[in-house]
């Protein structure tokens, strides 16, 4: 483990070399992202940095859950997040050295990989929206229209 104990690394301040690092998205995160979908969750994430000279990779593993308003009845739900990315740095010049400036901030690349798992559009399964809602909205469908299952 390294004994970095802030999620914003400075790369040039670690040796080569692998490094590992545990951080946790919980309600309070979420809260402080502005105009963020996500209303709450716990969401583990483990992080690899392998650092090499030139460049560096990033293997992200998320798990956890987080929630969402259902556009159907606006109540909360909840989705389960399981996803793994692999994040690499691009130099401009390959046989360059990396510059002194280089930080990355691992919270916010695990936050981008919990967003890009919601879906675009999230809604309770069929029979779990809010029964009142769900009457409501029955009652605006137009004269022969059948409600969707």
């Amino acid at each position: 483990m390294s004994g970095q104990n802030t999620n914003i690394i400075d790369l040039t301040r670690l040796p080569i070399g692998t490094h590992r690092f545990d951080i946790l998205l919980d309600d309070g995160f979420f809260a402080s992202v502005e105009k963020s979908e996500i209303l709450s969750g716990q969401v583990a994430a483990k992080v690899t940095l392998n650092l090499r000279e030139e460049d560096y990779s990033l293997s992200i593993a998320v798990q956890g859950t987080v929630s969402v308003v259902c556009d159907r009845c606006l109540d909360p739900m909840t989705l389960e997040i399981n996803d793994e990315q692999e994040i690499f740095s691009e130099d401009e010049e390959p046989n360059e050295p990396m510059v002194n400036d280089k930080m990355v901030n691992l919270q916010w690349l695990a936050y981008e990989i919990v967003a890009i798992n919601i879906p675009l559009v999230h809604c309770h399964p069929t029979g779990a929206c809010n029964p009142q809602m769900d009457l409501l909205l029955h009652s605006h469908l137009c004269a022969g229209q059948e409600p969707e299952n």
